[in-house]
Order: C-alpha cells, then structure tokens, then sequence
C-alpha cells in the first residue's frame, strides 16, 4: 500500500449530503425536523432511538442510496486529487451489510466521481464502529477524512492522519491532532 497516493474516507457527511436525503426521505414518511443540527436522529425528529435506528436503516437499505447527493465542493477536489495527482481513495461506511444498498452506494459513488476513484468501497453494518476496518491501514500515515468525531479520533489512535469535516454537532469539537475543515479545497489544500 503507497501511503503517498492512497486517500481513507468516510462516506456519509463526507462524500455524500447523507443528511439532506435522509431529510427528505423522512418528510415523505411524515416526519418534521424538530431539532436542527443534531447528529442524533431520535433528537432531531423527536423520536425513540430504536425507533430512530430502525429508520437509519430502513433508509440505508432504501433506493435513495443510489441518488444522493455530493457534500459541498467533494466532487471538483475529489476528482482533482484523483485525475490530477494519482490519488486513489478507499471509502469505508457503515451503511449497512445488504448486498442491494452496497451496490446502490457504489453506483452513486461512480456517478458522482467517476469509475476509478475508488479502488475499494469497504460497506460496514448500519452504525457500526469501524475499528477492525481501519486496522490494516494502523501506522501508515494515509489520511483519513470523517465527519464523526469518535472515528476520527480512533484513526488518530491508530497513526492516521484524521481530517473532521465540520458539521453543525460537531463545530465545537477541538483536537490538536486533529484537523477541522468545511470544504475538500481545504483538504485538497493540504494534501498537495
């Protein structure tokens, strides 16, 4: 594995507006946002959390994964650090172990950044942690670009070098080992 030109990524809130499909998905169910900027479904749509995890994965298994749209500026400096300086990316989400929902992520995936972005989509169980993924890649020193901040301390606890997308629940969060940004140009920025 070339630490220089292999790129770590989450999906959701990273490479995709997860947050924006799941909104509309939810408003078609019957749902109404009842607290902005809250990671916690069951507090945003004032529901139980079983009832809250229940629709996370109904909505991962669902044919919205296939359409959803990309975070901010991903695409251009996606594509950029790919077609321009050789970068491959390895995406590893916890969406969901159905087979239909990982090719649907897939697909989106090729259809908003091309076909050879992403040498390897590694999809993990709905909320799964992602300790054993991130395993084989522990001291390499790759970048490892989330939105979660509980998944980007564990890469900084396994020698990767985490960058955070900002979000509103997790703007107040501080690191020093730890990088924050709001747009791919910052990492694009800071990579080449």
């Amino acid at each position: 594995m070339i630490k220089d030109k292999l790129i770590l990524c989450d999906c959701d809130g990273v490479l995709v507006d997860w947050v924006y499909g799941f909104t509309k998905w939810m408003k078609q169910h019957g749902y109404e946002i009842q607290v902005e900027g809250e990671y916690d479904i069951a507090k945003t749509f004032g529901i139980t959390k079983a009832e809250g995890k229940r629709l996370v994965r109904h909505f991962n298994e669902s044919a919205a994964m296939g359409w959803l749209p990309s975070l901010r500026d991903a695409v251009k400096y996606v594509r950029k650090l790919h077609e321009e300086h050789g970068y491959v990316f390895h995406c590893i989400t916890s969406l969901s172990l159905d087979e239909h929902a990982g090719k649907l992520r897939k697909k989106n995936l090729e259809a908003l950044f091309g076909k050879t972005v992403f040498e390897k989509v590694t999809c993990l169980d709905t909320g799964a942690d992602k300790d054993e993924a991130l395993e084989p890649y522990r001291d390499t020193g790759c970048y490892w670009i989330e939105d979660k901040v509980e998944n980007a301390e564990l890469g900084d606890a396994l020698g990767l070098e985490s960058i955070l997308i900002e979000h509103g629940f997790n703007k107040d969060y501080e690191n020093e080992n730890i990088q924050k940004v709001q747009t791919w140009k910052e990492i694009y920025e800071m990579i080449v």
